[in-house]
């Protein structure tokens, strides 16, 4: 299938969750394929300082909490932890070496050529990568995104002090005190887990509430779940400003309205206040194409830039920087470069928050609901049910969270699913499924679901929209 006019027929930039899952569909589908990548490692920030390096510290530390707190001797077991930051650190890095080296392996067997180097444009479908030029008929961007700088506040991971979040994943020993700079997935995740180990963790959010983006009912619990744990919260906050002296880090902050400033001292400073798109040095403007505000490059349905020939996923494109967001657009945009149809339904993307318990949500929060009813309440229903209800939940010691669905009055279609659980990021496919099915509330309750599992709660929850739940 391969056009010889050019090197490849499709040559992807960035191998990161889309632009290797892009990759390798590419070649699957006959299209002779290359991948430049920069870094040493395939997976991108996924892969090797994000989702799997955060999980696997989060992972180790929840057992280390259960452990320490009492949970653990609740059900029975009596233990004396002691914590070994080395070993939790090379069982990490182990999982994120096991992994990368599987796309390396997969890039092999689906014949990807892998060019090790940044590649910056030259025309629409030239690009040079380490000096080497090649060619191919379709270029997908593929790049990422990278930690948003707070302005005046310098972060140096390798003193350890003022950190972002790849800092966040290498510290050599737990601070006394933390601070993080936004209460937002990345930065409660991180804060859970050096909180877990022992920091004592204080987050500075400029919004009024945490988790921004996430349904209000879900927002008001998580404060309460993680200030339970011993996390403390300073919301309503912004930060002026951080100086470093020695091991210790002093931070200005003022309510995010203005007003009288204050200081805070700590051992570590996480900042974690968002992601911006890596569009820069690409070298757009010799194909003459432009990002919008944020930084982005728009894109039609098809994934196609404006610019013929050149295609774009993943977090350099409008929409949720979540990894498997850009794996499913990197299978389609592959598919739609072949001649078939590759779609998304980007209305039902899941996003999830890998603390104990889970957060996980799936379309529109009630608040959202409502506003595309015309801000009419009446014509939205929701139901929670309580995970201290769960059979399952209360026999593994975890109480906290619920599950509620929103769904439409008239038509009893589902709108939204969200869930606190220990499993909820798990749970939440199951709301997925349902709703790019079209299903009803009635739908999910009517559905046998085994027992004793945390997902009888979403049944619940579904019946409570019915007005017939059976276990409150």
């Amino acid at each position: 299938m391969a056009d010889h006019n050019y090197d490849y027929d499709v040559l992807v930039i960035g191998a990161g969750p889309g632009g290797y899952v892009a990759a390798i569909r590419a070649a699957q589908l006959g299209l002779k394929t290359a991948c430049a990548e920069g870094r040493d490692a395939l997976g991108g920030t996924c892969l090797n300082v994000g989702c799997i390096p955060s999980k696997a510290l989060l992972h180790a530390s929840e057992y280390f909490d259960a452990a320490t707190n009492g949970t653990m001797k609740e059900m029975g077991i009596d233990v004396s932890p002691k914590l070994n930051l080395d070993q939790m650190h090379a069982q990490r890095r182990d999982a994120v070496e096991g992994l990368t080296k599987g796309v390396a392996f997969l890039f092999k067997k689906n014949k990807v050529d892998w060019l090790q180097g940044y590649a910056t444009f030259k025309d629409a479908h030239t690009v040079e990568v380490n000096g080497e030029t090649r060619t191919a008929k379709n270029i997908v961007i593929a790049t990422g995104s990278s930690v948003t700088p707070l302005p005046g506040v310098e972060v140096d991971n390798e003193k350890g002090v003022v950190v972002d979040s790849t800092g966040a994943l290498e510290l050599a020993q737990v601070p006394k005190k933390m601070v993080v700079i936004g209460a937002g997935v990345i930065g409660l995740e991180l804060g859970s887990v050096w909180r877990r180990l022992g920091a004592e963790v204080t987050c500075v959010e400029f919004l009024h509430q945490v988790l921004p983006g996430m349904d209000g009912d879900v927002r008001k619990e998580a404060n309460k779940i993680f200030k339970k744990q011993g996390i403390e919260f300073k919301l309503s906050t912004k930060v002026t400003g951080v100086t470093v002296k020695g091991k210790k880090a002093t931070l200005t902050l003022e309510p995010a309205k203005g007003g009288e400033s204050e200081t805070m001292e700590a051992d570590c400073v996480l900042v974690s206040i968002g992601r911006k798109p890596n569009t820069d040095g690409l070298g757009l403007d010799a194909i003459g194409l432009e990002t919008n505000e944020r930084g982005q490059i728009e894109i039609d349905h098809d994934f196609r830039t404006k610019v013929d020939g050149v295609w774009a996923i993943g977090d350099c494109v409008p929409g949720p920087m979540l990894a498997h967001k850009a794996e499913d657009e990197g299978i389609a945009v592959a598919e739609n470069i072949a001649g078939q149809t590759g779609i998304v339904n980007h209305d039902i993307i899941p996003t999830v928050v890998y603390t104990l318990p889970e957060f996980a949500g799936v379309g529109l929060t009630e608040e959202q609901a409502i506003e595309k009813m015309g801000g009419d309440k009446k014509a939205v229903k929701t139901s929670k049910f309580p995970m201290m209800a769960n059979s399952r939940a209360k026999t593994n010691h975890e109480p906290d969270g619920f599950v509620k669905v929103i769904a439409e009055a008239e038509t009893d279609r589902v709108l939204g699913v969200w869930c606190i659980a220990s499993v909820a990021g798990t749970m939440i496919a199951e709301a997925a499924i349902a709703m790019e099915f079209g299903a009803t509330s009635e739908d999910i309750a009517y559905t046998c679901h085994a027992h004793p599992t945390h997902a009888e709660a979403l049944k619940e929850a579904a019946m409570g929209v019915q007005g017939k739940p059976i276990h409150i």
